[in-house]
């Protein structure tokens, strides 16, 4: 690997995920076999780094701001954050290279933002993410993503759809950069209540979110400088699972996420994302 790059690797034999055996190597590895399918993606978009140097089973931690030392061919992006008072220094991974470095610091998780650094204020993504309380089961929340494309298909908006890696799926509208994320933000809530009239268990709102035997339609994402997991990225669960992109027709009862993982997104076919981004359209109601 050391020839095809120019990041200098570290520890490459610490176990990342202690259950499957996987050495950080391997984590590598799947980041440069997955990178023609998440780097179009993630072009010009702020990336927010989950890292994991001691492996799932010990706790990681986020990092927005760019680590000391980064080399000097990673791409940033300077933004001040009324939160932290400061400048941010965010990192752009707009090239393999820079995909290897943020996994060799074990960097399993990759969150990216609704918007592009051109228009930091204007997203060009909606995301409805569809998260279940237990006792609600997986086949539960299909049930609930299939029930709102249904509602989507009906405005004629195109959507697309990706498991979490967790327990929820992953719903997302490209759009035209027209609108702030107040409206987007509004858009995502508007619908959830929508669907919320019509549903024992969906719940819109916030407070409701942890109720048991509910599915919460959660609009919170849709803030400015919020992310979501990105598209093929890795997650921090012992089976290794991916936050992985998937055709609505694939959205059956029994599916489960964990079938989605290291070793067997590499060998799906298509792709069913490629080309989300060229496909960018209004919230106008036609």
């Amino acid at each position: 690997m050391a020839e095809l790059t120019k990041v200098s690797f570290t520890n490459l034999d610490k176990i990342i995920y202690p259950e499957l055996g996987l050495k950080k190597s391997r984590v590598i590895k799947y980041y440069i076999e997955i990178a023609p399918r998440m780097l179009g993606f993630l072009k010009d978009r702020v990336i927010v780094m989950n890292r994991y140097p001691d492996g799932v089973d010990k706790d990681g931690f986020y990092e927005k701001d760019a680590p000391a030392g980064i080399p000097p061919w990673v791409e940033t992006f300077n933004r001040y954050s009324k939160t932290a008072r400061r400048d941010i220094n965010h990192i752009l991974c707009n090239n393999l290279d820079t995909l290897i470095w943020m996994a060799n610091l074990a960097t399993l998780e990759i969150n990216t933002t609704l918007s592009t650094i051109d228009n930091y204020d204007t997203p060009d993504l909606v995301f409805f993410d569809i998260d279940p309380e237990p006792p609600c089961s997986f086949d539960d929340v299909i049930d609930m993503a299939l029930l709102l494309k249904e509602k989507l298909d009906e405005l004629n908006f195109r959507s697309y759809v990706k498991t979490s890696g967790k327990k929820g799926l992953h719903v997302v509208l490209p759009v035209i950069k027209s609108y702030n994320f107040k409206q987007t933000r509004e858009f995502v809530h508007q619908f959830g209540k929508f669907m919320a009239r019509g549903s024992d268990i969906i719940v819109s709102e916030f407070r409701n979110s942890r109720d048991p035997g509910t599915i919460f339609i959660d609009y919170l994402q849709n803030i400015r400088g919020k992310t979501m997991i990105a598209p093929y990225s890795l997650r921090a669960q012992v089976r290794a699972t991916v936050s992985t992109p998937l055709e609505w027709k694939e959205l059956k009862k029994g599916l489960r996420p964990e079938e989605f993982n290291i070793f067997t997104v590499l060998k799906r076919k298509t792709d069913p994302w490629e080309g989300l981004l060229e496909n960018k359209q209004s919230l106008e109601v036609k």
